[in-house]
Formats: C-alpha cells, sequence, structure tokens
C-alpha cells in the first residue's frame, strides 16, 4: 500500500520545491487528502488550542454527552446504527461574521485563542487554494475569488470530541461523506486515531501525527477542476478507549458565489465540461438531506437546476 502523502511545506523555500509541488498534486490527484507539517502554525498555539478543547469538553459537554447515550438507550444497541454518530460537536463561525462571542459556556481565553487560531487557518487556507492554482495552471487567487461571492468566503470550524465507544462495531464516530464545501483543514488527536479515508475501495487510516494539520478536497473542488482534483469519501471509527478531538475547519465558497468548471482548464486540456454550474447555498441546501449518501446525485441534481437558472460570474463582477 502506498503512504498516505505528508508535506513538508517548509520544503517550498529551497531546492524541493519543484518535488514538493509535485508530491501537492499527486495527493490531490490521486488522494483528496493530505498531511501537513511545518506549516507555519506555532506548536504552542497548537497545544493551547489542544488543551483548551479537551478542558471545555470535559467540563461543559462531557455529561451532557452521557445523559443522550442513556436517554437513546445507545449503550445496548444489539443492530448497526445508521441514523446518528458517536460524537459531541459545537460550531464556531468565523467569516463571514464571527459568532465566537455568543456560543455559550466558552470561557474567554479559549475564545480568544480560537479567534487567533481561526485567522492563521485562513491564512493558511488561502495559502493553499494558490499552491493549487499554481499546479493546476490557474492565475494566483482564482480559487480565492471563486468562493469569494459577494460577501466573502463562509469559514468555521466544527470542534468535536469523539469519547470511548462501547459498540464501535455497531455505531460510527462519523457516518461516511464528502465535504461538501472548499479545502478543509483538520487538527486532530495525535494520541487516538479513527480518521480513515476511502481509496481504491478500501478503508485507509490517516495517521495521527503531532502538530500537523490534515487537508482534504470538498465537492466545490472536484466541480471547478472540472474532476481534476476529487473529494474523498471519509469516515471516523469510533474508539473503545480514550476521547478523540477533531477541530475541522471549513474554508467554504461564500452562500451566493456560483461555482462552475474554471474555463481555462477545459481550454487547456480540451475536455468537455462534465460538471454543473450552481449557487453554492442551493448546494448546501441539497446536501444537508443528503451528507451521508454519494455525491455523484447530488451533482446530477444540479445539473438538472442549471437549465432553469441565470447566474452572475463571481470572478467577472470581482
Amino acid at each position: 500500500m502506498e503512504n498516505f502523502p505528508i508535506i513538508n511545506l517548509e520544503k517550498l523555500n529551497g531546492d524541493e520545491r519543484a518535488n514538493t509541488m509535485e508530491m501537492i498534486k499527486d495527493a490531490c490527484e490521486n488522494w483528496g487528502f493530505f498531511e501537513l507539517v511545518n506549516h507555519g502554525i506555532p506548536h504552542e498555539v497548537m497545544d493551547t488550542v489542544e488543551k483548551l478543547t479537551k478542558g471545555h469538553y470535559k467540563k461543559c459537554m462531557e455529561q451532557r454527552f452521557k445523559e443522550l447515550v442513556a436517554s437513546k438507550g445507545l449503550e445496548a444497541v444489539q443492530a448497526e446504527v445508521t441514523d446518528l454518530d458517536w460524537e459531541s460537536t459545537f460550531f464556531l463561525r468565523h467569516l463571514p461574521v464571527s459568532n465566537i462571542s455568543q456560543v455559550p459556556d466558552l470561557d474567554d481565553e479559549y475564545r480568544e485563542v480560537m479567534r487567533d487560531f481561526a485567522k492563521r487557518l485562513e491564512k493558511l487556507a488561502e495559502e493553499l487554494l494558490d499552491l493549487l492554482c499554481e499546479n493546476l495552471g490557474l492565475e494566483k487567487g482564482y480559487l480565492k475569488n471563486a468562493f469569494y461571492g459577494s460577501k466573502g468566503p463562509n469559514f468555521g470550524t466544527k470542534v468535536s470530541n469523539y469519547p470511548p465507544c462501547p459498540k464501535p462495531d455497531l455505531i460510527k464516530g462519523l457516518r461516511a461523506h464528502t465535504d461538501a464545501g472548499g479545502i478543509i483543514l483538520l487538527f486532530q488527536d495525535d494520541k487516538v486515531s479513527g480518521l480513515q479515508l476511502l481509496k481504491d475501495e478500501q478503508w485507509i487510516d490517516v495517521p495521527p501525527m503531532r502538530h500537523s494539520i490534515v487537508v482534504n478536497l470538498g465537492d466545490q473542488l472536484e466541480v471547478i477542476t472540472n474532476g481534476k482534483y476529487k473529494s474523498v469519501m471519509h469516515r471516523v471509527i469510533a474508539q473503545t478507549d480514550g476521547t478523540r478531538m477533531s477541530l475541522a475547519s471549513f474554508y467554504n465558497p461564500g452562500n451566493d458565489a456560483v461555482i462552475y468548471p474554471a474555463p481555462a482548464l477545459i481550454e487547456a486540456e480540451e475536455s468537455k465540461q462534465v460538471y454543473p454550474k450552481f449557487v453554492f447555498d442551493d448546494y448546501m441546501k441539497l446536501y444537508a438531506g443528503l451528507k451521508f449518501q454519494a455525491k455523484e446525485p447530488r451533482f446530477e441534481a444540479m445539473k438538472a437546476m442549471e437549465a432553469n437558472v441565470e447566474f452572475v460570474d463571481p470572478i467577472a463582477s470581482a
């Protein structure tokens, strides 16, 4: 089995730039996932985020999760549970407008640390989008502009904890799905594993590594690249021991951004446009009910809607 792609971003600044860019290209084309080290976010920032996230779970969420499990009788299930996930979550929105000050039960230090972490992740996401542009032969800033819409991108963090599960063979931590959005940056637990991706019809573990950021591509990048890059099914396997922490930050198009394959890519490859043109918010409304199903019917549904919609080009009007 091939090794999971691990990219040292520091190597972009020296003689190994071409090789590093090739590794990123290969990961985008063949994996839909890669893991970053030396990404520029200080280790002490990540350590503080981890400590405060785990502390917040213990103090504010662990008991609630136990009560939920008890109320649904989940510890005694005998058959596979297909309609819920073994996870405790809350969501922080950063862009276009932050909700961090409104989320209940967060102490002031945690709010401040998460604001700072989000700014660093936003910068990293935009740097990565430009690296993808370079590999694709698109002009710098193309993907950021494609995501922009009228108010800028949607950017938020899903903070999840996956507690020990007595029946991991019957309940998933998170059921298999592709991500609807753009580019996703994950800071995951380095001691408790569980994240897996589907490659060549096999589930492969995403290795937990201290101070790394795992990157995966969402459905919108598959559309914009006309299928050159693919979003990939992934899931979280619940574990019998240890609570796994996961902070997944989603850098997504703005609600009114119009998403479609980049014309320059279709021309350069002399290929046919095989993906639809749609407004991102319409896709998200569809995704909400179909998240845990295959992505292809979602694309087909958007194609069917396309004939009835008049679009404004987000890049031409930016």
